[in-house]
């Protein structure tokens, strides 16, 4: 019964904070009888928590890819021909960390960034919605990365900041390449290597010579990435890069400096601009499909299951109520196969209701008591529904494509599709079993089945 109450409050819980999530962000409150005058407007509230040093905000409002806001694609070739064979993959992704870097820094809103390899050909593909001043992101993307390191002059005092660092003539070009290492004589702690070539070895000798003790800071396209200390003079060309680093931090800095110490001019070969008119039109249609398609299978579960197909709605509605405020959450790129991803799994919400069901209906033929009918519905038809959303599930990995393989989709738009329908049937799994079989348990007693 503890169990029961819980659950049943954990659903009403999870229906009203997302109807408060799904609200638009303004919604203008008019009445007026007599003297009696309203005139209010409900603003959303949106989140921003800070907790130490974790902070969690989120405006709550849907992020639309491309397609629907509009905006540019741009495919960008990258040369490889000074970059040795076994350095391309590292050098595509460092110069793909650059890009990404410039375009936060250009503030285009939730953009696509991917590598992908074409024949011998590698290739960044770019989707930038909302953008406007398409010639301005040309620009900035195709800027080949500058990195150089500075130091301060002698005059510097202990207010200096990162303006005051003066460039000191080594550049990424006498940076052979840097690497994460571990350090095993401060128990295993990732550490950044950097290897110079035989001239950079020797300014890189001169500079921490007369900066001992001093910080020499390394930039990247003008903005600074890290200002490690010189504890002694470096006079192999060989260099390390020690701190409180995590493995990801470290990875993070090393793919910066490769930037710069494996520079990859890269040219456009193809721009396609996308109108946001299009994506109006094609999601007002798509919603349309969707409210069809969800009062299509309510109407079906009501009239074939009577009662029990009323409660199977009721946690459709939930389901979506709370499938649209995890988009918002998340936050998930909407893009038009994402919308389809998403009506997809309107209709499979309510396969394992029907599973469920029609495993109830042999129970009851076989002269079980009603309530042990359900119970035995509900166990006997979990492993039809496990096998059939797990063979979706490693569909939907497949085509999302999580760690970038090249031999598989890298497509933007596949894996919009791929996440919201991963999402929708994680999320009927939740619906189906959990909130359908405690709306059951509750007010399902003595009524019949067909």
């Amino acid at each position: 019964m503890k169990k029961r109450r819980f659950l049943i409050l954990l659903i009403i819980f999870l229906s009203l904070g997302s109807i408060l999530v799904d609200l638009p962000a303004k919604i203008p409150i008019k009445f007026q009888f007599k003297n009696f005058k309203i005139d209010y407007t409900f603003n959303r509230p949106q989140i921003d928590w800070q907790l130490g040093k974790f902070h969690w905000q989120r405006d709550l409002e849907i992020k639309k890819g491309i397609d629907l806001a509009g905006g540019v694609h741009l495919v960008f070739q990258a040369e490889m021909k000074d970059v040795a064979l076994e350095n391309q993959r590292e050098a595509i992704e460092s110069a793909r960390d650059n890009i990404e870097k410039r375009i936060n820094l250009f503030g285009v809103s939730e953009p696509v960034i991917q590598t992908s390899k074409v024949g011998d050909q590698y290739r960044l593909i770019v989707e930038l919605p909302g953008v406007k001043d398409i010639d301005q992101a040309i620009s900035l993307i195709g800027q080949t990365a500058q990195l150089d390191f500075r130091e301060l002059p002698a005059e510097a005092t202990k207010a200096s900041t990162f303006l005051d660092f003066k460039p000191t003539g080594l550049t990424g070009k006498d940076l052979s390449k840097s690497t994460v290492t571990f350090d095993q004589s401060k128990n295993g702690q990732p550490v950044v290597t950097l290897k110079f070539s035989p001239e950079g070895t020797k300014k890189f000798a001169e500079i921490t010579t007369r900066n001992v003790g001093k910080p020499v800071a390394i930039f990247l396209d003008e903005l600074p990435i890290t200002a490690p200390t010189v504890q002694e003079p470096i006079t192999s060309g060989d260099a390390v890069i020690s701190g409180q680093f995590t493995l990801d931090e470290a990875k993070k800095l090393s793919i910066q400096l490769n930037a710069g110490a494996l520079p990859v001019p890269i040219k456009l070969i193809e721009q396609r601009n996308v109108g946001a008119s299009l994506g109006a039109e094609s999601v007002k249609k798509s919603i349309q499909a969707g409210l069809i398609g969800l009062l299509m299978v309510a109407l079906f579960m009501a009239v074939y299951y009577g009662y029990l197909g009323i409660l199977a709605d009721i946690a459709l509605i939930i389901y979506g109520l709370i499938t649209l405020a995890l988009y918002k959450l998340i936050p998930i790129t909407l893009t038009l196969p994402g919308i389809a991803g998403f009506i997809l799994s309107i209709g499979m919400a309510v396969d394992a209701n029907i599973l469920i069901f029609e495993r109830m209906k042999e129970e009851i033929r076989a002269g079980k008591p009603r309530m042990l009918a359900m119970e035995l519905g509900f166990g006997r038809a979990w492993d039809s529904i496990r096998d059939a959303n797990t063979c979706t599930l490693i569909t939907c990995f497949i085509l999302f494509n999580p760690f970038g393989w090249s031999f598989l989709n890298v497509s933007g738009m596949v894996r919009g599709f791929a996440s919201t329908l991963f999402l929708g049937v994680v999320l009927s799994l939740f619906t189906g079993i959990v909130v359908t079989r405690t709306l059951m348990r509750v007010f399902y007693r003595k009524e019949k089945i067909r």
